[in-house]
């Protein structure tokens, strides 16, 4: 297939809303014209890319109705980044259509982007980032555990409880964890065991653990023994 075998597809459905098609005006891929309305462009690519969005982004500097074309794929092309690429295109005020034999599905129209931010959730990671004692993870590493300020109190709790089975109460104040409580009770781990009501003791999954996290036990002040 070639670029210029997706123009018949779009010249028509672009027509078929009352549009004056013309290609390659300039730089750009395909113009159309609706009477007296701001002019749309929009640029082709057999596979949706980095180069297609750059073209785009360089016509958006001309008009404010600028899509991207590119042929509908299989299974195994951009369909499986599909929402990434809508969200991509929404964010950079792109619009997006796919062309399938002589049919053109509209995906998405041109429009100022305006993010919804979540407030929740940002909330969450900046409590996060001032719980978290230092600065404990490798920057761009994947597939290791990471260190939360959930498992930093988890590790403060452990320490409490290698003298031996102590009420939570107890382990949240000699820990300085408020949170102690539902941290040994949820035993997100498999560090921690209820040996009576509201008294827990460690496991032996939780003893190795803590024996072989010394470092990050003497990262947070804590002793290894």
């Amino acid at each position: 297939m070639l670029e210029s075998d997706l123009y018949p597809a779009l010249k028509s459905f672009l027509e078929a809303q009352g549009y004056v098609v013309k290609a390659e005006i300039g730089a750009c891929d395909i113009m159309a014209v609706r009477g007296e309305e701001p002019a749309v462009v929009v640029e082709m690519k057999l596979t949706f890319s980095l180069a297609l969005v750059m073209q785009g982004i360089a016509r958006q500097a001309l008009f404010d109705d600028v899509y991207l074309a590119v042929p509908v794929s299989g299974e195994k092309g951009w369909k499986l980044r599909y929402r990434e690429i809508i969200a991509l295109c929404r964010r950079l005020g792109l619009g997006l259509l796919a062309v399938k034999g002589d049919v053109v599905e509209p995906h998405l129209d041109p429009a100022p982007y305006a993010p919804r931010k979540s407030t929740r959730r940002a909330g969450a990671l900046l409590k996060e980032f001032h719980r978290r004692v230092g600065d404990p993870n490798q920057g761009g590493t994947t597939g290791i555990k990471r260190m939360t300020a959930y498992r930093q109190d988890a590790l403060r709790c452990g320490t409490v409880l290698r003298a031996g089975p102590t009420k939570a109460a107890m382990v949240a104040k000699a820990a300085g964890v408020t949170r102690a409580a539902a941290i040994l009770r949820d035993d997100h781990y498999g560090w921690f065991q209820r040996v009576d009501r509201g008294i827990y003791a460690l496991t032996d999954k939780g003893q190795a653990d803590l024996a072989a996290a010394s470092n990050d036990l003497t990262a947070l002040g804590l002793t290894s023994d």
